[in-house]
């Protein structure tokens, strides 16, 4: 079966705003995480191709060196409308399954795909993991590509249950932790920088936020 990860990114510039950082500190911390989140991606046996909706030019380069196809989204409209480009390009190349996930999730490892894609079902399925707070959604696999569309932005967990259940018996709410934590505001980055989970990574933002 092939498996593709999705991944959106916003302009670094427009992104994270909730942190309340300079513009050159929220830049080196949304590369940090990008390549982080890339580097687990590549070498999870799991995942065929890692798939890259962007228009930010620093993005491009870090996902050259993880091999990543790259989709201009020259628009960036949405991330649902970044979701749908991913998924023609996937649909023309006879991709079984994706797997969205966020930029923002540093701390995820490659044992926290393998247990999450354990709830695959045949032929077809969904399997969605929430935010920390239960209002957004971390990791969206389905299969096929095109079993639902996306609800990013818009309490996205909950819609994407109920969407899910609309098109398919197979649906699965799943917790990981790491996955779980998004950095999106003040007290994510609080939690990251206490976790003990990737310690050279907390010390890299740490010299970053000082």
């Amino acid at each position: 079966m092939k498996i593709a990860a999705i991944i959106p990114v916003k302009t670094f510039l427009n992104a994270k705003t909730r942190l309340e950082l300079p513009s050159e500190k929220v830049e080196a911390l949304c590369k940090i995480m990008l390549e982080e989140i890339l580097q687990v991606l590549s070498i999870s046996p799991k995942i065929e191709k890692i798939i890259l909706i962007t228009k930010e030019k620093k993005a491009i380069e870090i996902g050259k060196k993880f091999n990543t196809i790259t989709i201009i989204d020259e628009k960036e409209e949405s991330v649902n409308q970044a979701v749908s480009l991913a998924d023609e390009y996937l649909l023309k190349n006879n991709f079984n399954a994706s797997i969205v996930f966020p930029q923002d999730i540093p701390c995820v490892k490659t044992q926290d795909i393998d247990f999450m894609l354990k709830y695959q079902m045949h032929p077809n399925f969904a399997i969605i993991i929430p935010s920390r707070k239960f209002d957004g959604t971390n990791a969206l696999a389905r299969m096929p590509i095109d079993l639902m569309k996306t609800h990013y932005d818009d309490d996205s967990y909950r819609k994407h249950m109920t969407t899910a259940k609309e098109h398919t018996r197979n649906v699965a709410m799943v917790f990981v932790k790491r996955i779980m934590l998004d950095i999106d505001d003040k007290e994510d980055l609080k939690i990251l920088l206490e976790q003990n989970e990737k310690p050279e990574l907390v010390e890299k933002i740490k010299k970053i936020l000082n």
